[in-house]
């Protein structure tokens, strides 16, 4: 039984790694993007990575609590996204109208 733990222990750990180099991958992704909706998109893989890590953090140091503050950051990071993709689709609006503007004085 105790070989199965470590087993698990081991599993917990290495997804935590790897989602943690995820994250880094995103975060690059991030600041690189092209495009606007490139680094909303890594945001989004962002927050939910880190909501599986909290997860897992929680199943592995058998702490309840956890998955409540992973449901709270969900909320939270469900809300940035909406907010992020609202100004985004702001600025893209006065974009148009800009150059919709600038064409019509031409």
């Amino acid at each position: 039984m105790q070989a199965l733990e470590s087993a698990y222990e081991y599993l917990y750990l290495g997804a935590i790694i790897l989602l943690a180099i995820m994250i880094f991958c995103c975060l690059i992704r991030a600041i690189i993007g092209p495009a606007i909706a490139d680094r909303i998109v890594a945001i989004n893989m962002i927050g939910t990575m880190t909501i599986m890590i909290i997860a897992i953090l929680a199943i592995y140091m058998k702490e309840g609590y956890l998955l409540d503050v992973s449901i709270i950051y969900a909320m939270i990071s469900f809300l940035a996204v909406v907010v992020l993709t609202k100004v985004y689709l702001g600025v893209y609006q006065e974009r148009i109208e800009k150059a919709k503007e600038e064409s019509k004085n031409d």
